[in-house]
């Protein structure tokens, strides 16, 4: 993570947006902090015998328009001001995509694949219970992040459901979302982050007079989102020219077989290796009429945005440019589809997997589909029509519809007292 503070960044983003929009300075003082910060220490015995002193975090940033909702990150380098920053995102992610929803993000400050799966198990479990009543399904809901899967949320929501008296513990299945489907997930959430990035290009393409067959794609980062995207842009035409992760960059002009390519990475966690493709040293420099940052956060900074030659970034990941770097691509007409946007779909088939443990209902992946399509359209339309009235980026657009929402809602509420 860069040095500077990713939560500044997130609050200067929220003053752009609000600057659009004349945003009342109450509103913009709530919105500056989260409301709660929790951070949990906890002990962990590993099976060496041995024991370790664990950090976790769950900070909600707002609730007005609902619960609290945001996913657990796992990984070593996880702070206080990167989590606070996500969560601030969340808030605007969920606002923008019309969710009532509130924006949260957890964290453990641990490296997940140097541990066991009993040592795993431990400290989520742990973590769990030391949030105790810190979340809950009506009012902070958790799901998966870098580091976390499926198989990590049902280990939260046993815990949970075992923390809870005999009669509720099959009510509080949406304490968490992103579960397998046996535990009460929602078929589509594994992919539902990737797809929602594949929705936000397609109706960014339709502006712009393009289709997705025979668009060239650069990938960074092939975890769950980008691994997703490559799939679902290849399978709609599209061609994967170069995949970058932690472990290297590879390309091929003529199209990288997307599913070799996944099987190769299960067996060696990590794209490097991979025989079909040239190695590149420069992921972002290769020419391409899309690039797809799909990792961590501040990965395009001002001289990466120099070198890039596409037409349009389309962010998975949250964060991945620098506000120095949005200036840069601005100057050179390169357009961005902010994060706020693009990988709003893992937050909305979220929703759609609370709504379905709430009411004991299982929706078909037909449903699911259509209905994230239908979101991730109207919130894009929305954008597009803020961005052509306030002849601002993509980015700025995205924050002041957020915010107009955000706005009419405390309007109505009021603040108490």
């Amino acid at each position: 993570m860069s040095s500077s503070s990713l939560h500044r960044q997130a609050v200067a983003q929220i003053d752009r947006g609000a600057d659009l929009i004349g945003l009342a300075p109450q509103y913009r003082a709530i919105l500056g902090q989260p409301k709660n910060e929790v951070i949990v220490n906890f002990p962990v015995q590993l099976d060496d015998g041995t024991w370790r002193s664990v950090r976790g975090y769950r900070i909600q940033h707002n609730n007005i328009l609902g619960p609290f909702k945001g996913g657990m990150r796992f990984d070593e380098g996880v702070d206080l001001d990167e989590v606070k920053a996500l969560a601030a995102w969340m808030t605007i992610k969920c606002s923008l995509v019309g969710l009532p929803l509130g924006g949260a993000k957890g964290g453990v400050a641990i490296d997940p694949s140097a541990l066991s799966e009993d040592e795993l198990r431990r400290v989520v479990r742990r973590f769990t219970a030391a949030l105790g009543s810190n979340i809950g399904p009506d009012h902070d809901i958790p799901a998966p992040d870098m580091g976390t899967d499926a198989r990590v949320m049902d280990w939260m929501m046993d815990t949970y459901a075992n923390m809870s008296g005999p009669e509720r513990r099959n009510s509080v299945k949406g304490v968490v979302t992103g579960k397998s489907i046996i535990c009460g997930g929602s078929v589509g959430r594994e992919e539902a982050t990737g797809r929602g990035v594949l929705y936000a290009l397609r109706h960014w393409c339709g502006e712009h007079d393009r289709v997705l067959d025979g668009l060239d794609i650069v990938v960074q980062g092939f975890g769950n989102v980008g691994r997703h995207f490559a799939r679902l842009a290849a399978e709609s035409g599209a061609r994967i020219i170069a995949v970058g992760d932690h472990t290297g960059a590879i390309g091929d002009p003529s199209g990288l077989d997307v599913h070799k390519l996944g099987l190769h990475v299960d067996e060696h966690r990590g794209v490097a290796g991979f025989g079909a493709a040239d190695v590149i040293d420069d992921l972002f420099a290769v020419e391409a009429d899309v690039v797809a940052p799909c990792a961590l956060e501040n990965q395009i900074t001002e001289s990466v945005a120099r070198n890039l030659r596409c037409e349009v970034v389309v962010e998975g990941a949250n964060g991945p440019t620098t506000p120095e770097a949005d200036a840069v691509l601005a100057g050179a007409g390169i357009d961005v589809i902010p994060d706020v946007l693009a990988n709003a779909g893992g937050v909305i088939v979220s929703y759609f997997e609370w709504l379905q443990n709430r009411s004991a209902r299982a929706w078909s992946a037909d449903d699911v589909d259509e209905r994230q399509r239908s979101m991730m359209w109207d919130a894009a339309d929305a954008v597009s029509a803020a961005a052509a009235e306030y002849g601002a980026s993509y980015r700025d657009a995205a924050y002041a519809v957020a915010l107009a929402r955000l706005a009419d809602t405390y309007d109505r509420r009021g603040i108490f007292p």
